[in-house]
């Protein structure tokens, strides 16, 4: 039985979704060039396998795990390795790629499909995942495998697929719901299967109509799978408010979603999972939404990993006059860009085009004035008051008492805050200086 779920505090921002929400999935125009990071996920960079000059196909593995936490690269177009040096991501970090100019062929290596997926070993889905260079889509982009490969003493009872999307104008995980839902319930099911799971959970909040009747739909024939219907509120797709909203589950204080014996995963990774599993195909193209009220045709498209942003802003129309700032994924938790020469990448969920009248500039910042409604909305339960005055001060170490690292960088605070503080960046910088 389907409840609207929630869990404490939170904010209310304007979602702007109406922008792209009912616009369809539409793949993007091959690119002339991509630029493909040997570091897109959390951990080692993968190591470099081609060298300048190399032809390759769409599919092929350009750069190999460096490690445990480490994830595989593949080129996702064919073409002649033009390049490999330092490039600029959209986190503003020069990592490590591969440029690779495309031969207007196309042409993919031969994936290994699995028309009996479902009858696979949990260690065989596992490596299958690995090896298409799956990652968290939802913006982490943790290694998916290492992630369905918890320690024995922490195991898992439960996984939730986060569909609800909460992250103000981004629309991707919404529209994959609403068009191939039947896709993100098989990936559920694999998801569940490596880890010897009896109950999955999709969560969506109660904005998105047509995704949850579709999703019900496509999981109406299986009894260990519940959709739940969630309150409209950010940050409600966080990892640990979504556990609380549908299993009333706590993650203690500097814990891991595992340690309540749950796994969550996003739409996009689920759907990623079932396209490697069952045909062998690696995460070379994503989903990412194209909006704002300072592009000419907001859109959902299906770009290959490593396109600029510049590529994809193009074939949307371009910027409209008076366009002010461009946001690698949305509003709250995205990175405002310096150039349009960065690429997508598996974590990029969206590309937001503010207008002047969305603009909201916050250069310059005032002095707390301790009004508590950064403590009203953290849905952590912190006091991003107090921290950011012991962080301003330089007293990073006395931050950690403050339960720093149990902030997820949600922008809540900053939301509400009077005195326009950058409580985002005070906490990244505390972080950046001492260690957990």
């Amino acid at each position: 039985m389907s409840k609207v779920a929630t869990f404490e505090r939170g904010i209310h921002p304007k979602y702007n979704k109406e922008l792209s929400s009912g616009k369809s999935i539409t793949p993007a125009k091959l690119p002339q060039r991509v630029v493909i990071p040997l570091s897109q996920h959390i951990g080692a960079p993968a190591k470099c396998e081609v060298k300048i000059g190399d032809e390759v196909k769409k599919g092929q593995v350009i750069g190999t795990p460096a490690g445990f936490v480490s994830s595989p690269v593949h080129s996702s177009i064919s073409g002649k390795v033009i390049a490999i040096a330092d490039f600029p991501t959209a986190v503003g970090r020069l990592v490590p790629s591969v440029v690779i100019e495309s031969d207007g062929k196309d042409e993919a290596v031969a994936f290994k499909e699995n028309p009996n997926y479902m009858n696979l070993g949990a260690d065989e889905i596992k490596a299958a995942i690995k090896d298409a260079g799956i990652v968290g889509m939802g913006g982490a982009a943790f290694p998916t495998n290492v992630k369905l490969s918890p320690p024995k003493e922490k195991p898992i009872d439960t996984v939730i697929l986060n569909g609800a999307e909460c992250e103000p104008y981004l629309t991707a995980d919404h529209r994959l719901m609403a068009e191939r839902p039947k896709d993100v319930v098989e990936g559920l099911k694999i998801i569940m299967k490596s880890l010897g799971v009896n109950k999955g959970y999709i969560g969506i909040e109660e904005n998105k109509p047509d995704a949850i009747a579709a999703i019900k739909s496509a999981a109406s024939g299986e009894s260990s799978i519940e959709v739940h219907t969630l309150e409209i509120k950010y940050p409600q797709g966080a990892e640990k408010m979504l556990i609380k909203a549908i299993k009333n589950r706590e993650v203690p204080s500097k814990g891991l979603p595992m340690d309540v014996g749950v796994v969550v995963q996003n739409i996009g990774t689920a759907i990623a999972i079932y396209e490697a599993v069952r045909y062998g195909k690696p995460l070379i193209e994503r989903v990412v939404t194209v909006t704002g009220r300072g592009i000419k045709e907001p859109r959902n498209m299906m770009v290959r990993v490593g396109t600029l942003l510049s590529d994809v802003i193009e074939q949307c129309g371009g910027l409209v006059e008076g366009a002010v700032k461009v946001i690698s994924g949305g509003p709250m938790m995205g990175f405002a860009q310096w150039t349009l020469d960065v690429p997508v990448t598996k974590g990029t969920s969206g590309i937001l085009v503010l207008s002047e009248e969305e603009y909201v500039s916050s250069e310059e910042y005032f002095a707390c004035i301790r009004c508590g409604r950064c403590v009203d909305v953290c849905p952590m339960g912190l006091n991003p008051s107090m921290l950011s005055i012991l962080i301003e001060k330089g007293h990073y170490e006395e931050a950690k008492d403050y339960n720093l690292y149990d902030c997820f960088e949600c922008g809540s605070c900053a939301y509400v805050c009077p005195a326009k503080r950058p409580m985002v960046q005070f906490m990244r910088l505390a972080k950046s200086q001492v260690k957990p």
